[in-house]
């Protein structure tokens, strides 16, 4: 009996002590992620001795543009893919994009038809085509993805911390501070995405430019309406005068009522949001899926006539149904 007790007061002890340790090491990690998380990345690369216009130059890389040069569908496509690069915060560009796209392309489709012909399939046109429409989707298809994900969590962050930023803005207000100094303060108190953000609108000011226009830029970057609302309120401000703080905290009133009604949309759409996913991404990953685990599933169909046709066929009514799925489920509020 006493052997038991001592074993039980043992095993007790060795639990609390790694219970407590665990604590200890969890939470000096914590603390450790909080400090580091709030600093933004602007203020992150000022402290390592990186120049203001290098800075702005980095932040606004992938800054979307019109592409005038390129017809209205094509244009249209690229900058909604720079608009996803810049609020994923990419390190690449929409030309280093494209680029190791076409290689990634180019490489798996030279490897999947040496695949299929040490295979013992003969090489036809369906094969060839069957080959490229699998390696665009791994090459072009899955990325594409992940960075709309990446773009869309901090666009979701960026309408989350909106608010909080007109809140410390109209504190600093009210506590004296000019407009400017008041979005300065920004830069320092508030977290990425939208530190750096007000740190670009900070640098740009100092540098001489107008307020309203900085800030109507940076709305045209992410493209939402809570930073025109914004603009518009300073602009108004400024023409007819007025309390500047009690209209920005009218102003973020209005906001997070709108936000309100927003995620209950959202809530009562939910069900038609997911399977509007589902529906894009299962095909491809479907058809990848497939092909790994049963080539011959579609390199046996691939040698017939009407595959060529067939599969473009497919193809079509696959974006015909992501365009009309993506009209269906995009709830304005």
């Amino acid at each position: 009996m006493l052997d038991s007790l001592i074993r039980i007061g043992i095993l007790a002890a060795i639990f609390a002590s790694v219970f407590v340790l665990s604590q200890v090491v969890l939470g000096a990690a914590w603390r450790n992620r909080s400090r580091v998380a709030a600093v933004n990345k602007r203020l992150e690369l000022i402290k390592a001795g990186a120049d203001r216009g290098e800075i702005a130059a980095q932040l606004r890389k992938n800054a979307p543009r019109e592409f005038e040069e390129f017809p209205a569908p094509i244009a249209a496509m690229l900058q909604s893919l720079q608009r996803s690069l810049f609020a994923s915060a990419s390190s690449l560009t929409i030309g280093q994009l494209l680029f190791w796209m076409a290689v990634g392309t180019s490489f798996i489709t030279i490897v999947l038809i040496l695949m299929a012909s040490i295979a013992g399939f003969s090489l036809s046109p369906g094969i060839f085509l069957l080959c490229f429409v699998l390696a665009v989707s791994v090459a072009v298809g899955f990325p594409i993805m992940f960075i709309n994900f990446i773009a869309q969590r901090r666009r979701k962050r960026m309408e989350q911390q909106f608010p909080i930023a007109l809140d410390i803005f109209v504190r600093a207000l009210r506590s004296g501070h000019p407009v400017a100094g008041a979005i300065n303060l920004l830069t320092t108190e508030m977290e990425d995405p939208i530190g750096s953000e007000f740190g670009l609108v900070s640098d740009e000011i100092s540098y001489g430019a107008e307020l309203t226009d900085t800030l109507d830029a940076m709305a045209d970057r992410w493209d939402l309406e809570d930073i025109r609302m914004f603009v518009v309120s300073l602009s108004v401000q400024a023409e007819t005068g007025g309390n500047l703080a009690e209209v920005i905290e009218n102003l973020a009133e209005v906001i997070r009522a709108r936000a309100s009604l927003y995620l209950k949309v959202r809530a009562l759409s939910s069900e038609g949001r997911m399977t509007g996913w589902i529906l894009t991404v299962l095909p491809v990953l479907t058809f990848v899926g497939m092909f790994l685990v049963n080539p011959a599933f579609y390199l046996s169909v691939a040698q017939d006539w009407i595959f060529m046709f067939g599969m473009p066929a497919l193809i079509v009514w696959y974006f015909v149904g992501v365009f009309w799925i993506r009209k269906l489920v995009d709830i304005k509020v």
